[in-house]
């Protein structure tokens, strides 16, 4: 009977665990099963390939890698989502400690003067109307509070997934900060190559004015056309500044991205570059292995494991305590005392409490814990339908900018075709150098057309990375 009581006596000291048991995350839509596809991928420039998380490497941009690279170990959003990450898993530390005693050493000294007949002490000699008292002790104190039905155990286990959810949070942070990098980096490179066609286009308008005035002195032109081209002329004019408003402020966004002051990248890329290019065939995978990358849903998906265990937390306070504290020490009346072995005292003091009438406090702390539960189950059906959808708009967005290149690129090619023969007809003199001119102007609007076009694919491109959660690397 003693070897079998001292056989169950770990079980009875670690008791039962209280609450629901976390099952995972229910099933919420048809892509999370594997070999599911997606449906707005377009076959001819999608591959079902597993993608790269650096995806921005693909785009052959040695700038915009720097960047990103620079974003990811420098911004404060990171850097905020990793201070986050050190408090949650000093947070684990601590609940995984408190399923363990606690051992304290304390010393005492006393020294009373009291009033005679205050204390019932023995006294010799002389009566005197006052008592001194002395006291030493040294010793060690211990306590521990028995996790009988596991709430401590469900906090350390809330706990740890409170500190996953954070490192999650801090990959999505750089998601989001990649995307965001490369985003701006293509608006720079579009801005730029925008302003330089705009001053062409304002060069040719001077060119074309400085002949409709020759023209006018001349009488072969009304003065109604030189003023209405003058006009064309300031407006074009006047909106070089705006471009060159926005570039400097896409450069301090790159500059606050990176975690830089305004103005420290202005050295670098203020020369204007092309737009980056991007892969031919874009892979994307399947939507199960997109949704198990996001980090977002890996995110919500540990806030519900928490908010889970946070039940089992509030069910074990339902429960009696039971808790021990144990005393040792050596002390006495003289201070050479707490040297002394003849001097050990000992205490140990189990100690059971229960709350059992609370008027309902404990169950009402349940029933938020389960309201918590159910909020975090429905935040994580809808991070993974806003998943699915933000993969799909992406892909849809995606190939519809590619198509709308496409007809911008036959454009211009039409009207650098138009300018070409204008050009040869006025050399011929079968038309005057302001309609070659007008040709040319309208090429250039179709460039213009195709930087735009080019743009957008490029965010389109962008946007896609990050709907398939691409851009975060394990620490």
């Amino acid at each position: 009977m003693k070897r079998l009581g001292w056989a169950i006596l770990p079980t009875l000291l670690t008791g039962c665990v209280v609450g629901p048991n976390y099952e995972g995350p229910p099933g919420v839509a048809s892509g999370e099963r594997p070999g599911s596809t997606f449906r707005r991928a377009d076959q001819a420039v999608t591959s079902p390939q597993p993608p790269v998380a650096r995806w921005w490497e693909g785009m052959g941009d040695a700038q915009l890698t720097m960047l990103i690279d620079r974003a990811l170990a420098s911004n404060p959003d990171v850097a905020i989502a990793e201070a986050r990450i050190r408090k949650a898993r000093a947070s684990l530390r601590e609940q995984r400690a408190n399923q363990l005693p606690t051992v304290s050493a304390s010393g005492t000294s006393i020294v009373a003067d009291l009033p005679a007949g205050s204390l019932a002490l023995p006294t010799q000699g002389e009566q005197s109307d006052r008592v001194r008292a002395e006291f030493y002790n040294a010793g060690l104190d211990a306590s521990w509070e028995i996790d009988l039905f596991g709430g401590r155990r469900r906090a350390a286990e809330g706990a740890e997934a409170q500190a996953q959810a954070a490192e999650a949070n801090r990959a999505d942070a750089q998601v989001r900060l990649s995307a965001e990098v490369a985003q701006n980096y293509v608006t720079l490179r579009e801005l730029q190559q925008r302003l330089i066609l705009a001053r062409r286009s304002a060069q040719l308008q001077q060119r074309s004015l400085a002949l409709l005035q020759q023209r006018e002195q001349l009488g072969a032109s009304s003065r109604d056309e030189v003023v209405r081209l003058k006009t064309e002329l300031t407006r074009t004019e006047a909106g070089l500044l705006p471009l060159e408003g926005q570039i400097a402020t896409t450069l301090d966004q790159l500059a606050l991205l990176t975690g830089d002051e305004p103005g420290a990248h202005d050295a670098l890329l203020s020369t204007p570059a092309p737009i980056p290019l991007i892969p031919r065939t874009v892979a994307i995978g399947d939507p199960a292995a997109m949704l198990r990358r996001r980090p977002d849903i890996r995110a919500a998906e540990r806030q519900l494991a928490a908010s889970n265990a946070q039940i089992g937390v509030d069910v074990a306070r339902q429960f009696p305590s039971v808790s021990i504290m144990g005393i040792i020490g050596l002390g006495g009346p003289n201070i050479a005392d707490v040297v002394d072995p003849d001097s050990f005292a000992g205490l140990f003091l189990p100690r059971i409490s229960w709350s059992f009438l609370d008027f309902g406090r404990n169950r009402a702390r349940v029933e938020q814990a389960q309201a918590d539960r159910d909020e975090a189950e429905a935040q994580y059906r809808k991070a993974i339908l806003g998943a699915l959808s933000d993969a799909e708009t992406s892909l849809t967005r995606f190939g519809n900018q590619r198509r709308n290149l496409f007809s911008s690129i036959a454009s211009r090619n039409g009207a650098r075709q138009s300018a070409s023969y204008a050009g040869q007809r006025y050399a011929q003199g079968a038309i005057p150098l302001t309609t070659s001119i007008d040709a040319e102007r309208a090429a250039l609007a179709a460039e213009q057309s195709v930087l735009e076009a080019t743009g957008e694919l490029d965010r389109a491109f962008v946007a896609l990375q990050k709907a398939m959660g691409l851009g975060w690397s394990q620490k």
